[in-house]
């Protein structure tokens, strides 16, 4: 839009010495429409930073808030526990919350 504008100024200006005074109205419109959109602009841009600035907001408190559960899980896990969860990390294998399911125990009478 910025480029297409100046093109404009250059074509406005190369003009003008052929049209003084219609020109000069028509660079008039121009900086007034060019105004607007500045005002529009920052307009949005005001918007959209204080949308942000909420968005950084929340996503600070819920580190917060994760940071503590992860401090508070630390304390709560046995020492074979965390070794268990760093050996996970270290070799990239995904760790869910819940440990494995045991494999069901057929009961008598069940057949193979």
């Amino acid at each position: 839009m910025m480029k297409m504008m100046k093109v404009l100024f250059w074509e406005l200006e190369r003009r003008r010495s052929s049209s003084g005074a219609s020109v000069v109205a028509i660079d008039n419109k121009i900086e007034q429409a060019m105004d607007l959109v500045k005002s529009h602009l920052m307009y949005a841009v005001r918007e959209e930073v204080e949308v942000l600035k909420e968005q950084i907001k929340e996503l600070v408190e819920k580190n917060s808030q994760l940071e503590q559960e992860n401090t508070l899980l630390k304390n709560l896990a046995s020492p074979e526990q965390l070794a268990q969860f760093q050996a996970q990390v270290q070799s990239g294998s995904p760790t869910s919350g819940a440990p494995p399911a045991p494999t069901p125990n057929p009961g008598p009478g069940a057949t193979a």
